[in-house]
């Protein structure tokens, strides 16, 4: 049986000499394993299905429980990944965080969608904030989502707190006294508000806040998740 589906290639593992095991996201049945021989060879034909950021139609034939491409057309590239090293980085985080809270038979269309749109913007512009949100977006998926409201506890304004904390099993920021989770800091807090779409105060909003969101998201990802987002803390390490 022959299957169309457009997908994104999130990961591609090696089997056998020259052959690859995919790790594909699809909008109707979430994440697919798929093989593709012959990749490995110099100048095989489907060698651009088995790159990371393949967006494309892919041909696959069903036999039995097992899925295998045969042909495939590129729908876009994301070219500009490959060539810049933050940008690779970036995008290898975005498919990390998709491919952690997607699941197998699952339809998950609003975030293929929002990470074919994230994938064209991190290749288009700067990277920072369209990572941050996507991340926000796939936790708040995920049922974790980052509460960047006023403090938890007393219901105070945050925006211009200077020392805030972070709870990770809420995920909700908090005063610095009211609670007793680790500390944050306002720069953190406002960037988050800005990439939810939230109210924000202006002067918090620097490369050094996006930095140090990344670094939030991370850690509370992995504890979430227990996907500690590798791609993404060589990432922060870089910028």
């Amino acid at each position: 049986m022959e299957i169309k589906l457009n997908a994104v290639t999130l990961r591609a593992a090696d089997y056998g000499e020259n052959d690859k095991i995919l790790t594909l996201l699809t909008a109707e049945n979430g994440k697919i394993t798929a093989g593709i021989k012959g990749v490995k060879k110099p100048n095989a034909k489907l060698k651009f299905a088995a790159q990371p950021f393949c967006f494309a139609e892919f041909v696959l034939v069903k036999k039995g429980d097992k899925l295998t491409v045969t042909n495939c057309s590129e729908l876009e590239s994301f070219y500009d990944l490959r060539t810049d090293i933050n940008k690779f980085y970036a995008a290898c985080a975005a498919l990390e965080g998709a491919a952690a809270v997607t699941y197998e038979g699952g339809e998950c269309g609003e975030i293929f969608y929002a990470l074919v749109k994230t994938l064209s913007q991190i290749s288009a512009g700067d990277e920072r904030a369209p990572l941050i949100a996507f991340l926000n977006f796939l936790l708040t998926q995920a049922g974790y989502a980052i509460s960047a409201e006023s403090c938890s506890e007393c219901g105070r304004d945050l925006t211009a707190a200077e020392k805030l904390r972070f709870d990770m099993d809420t995920g909700a920021f908090t005063c610095y006294d009211c609670g007793t989770g680790a500390g944050a800091s306002a720069v953190t807090y406002n960037v988050l508000r800005k990439v939810a779409g939230k109210s924000f105060d202006s002067g918090f909003i620097t490369a050094d806040g996006e930095k140090r969101a990344l670094r939030l998201i991370r850690e509370y990802f992995a504890y979430k998740t227990d996907c500690p987002l590798k791609s993404l803390g060589e990432y922060v390490r870089l910028i």
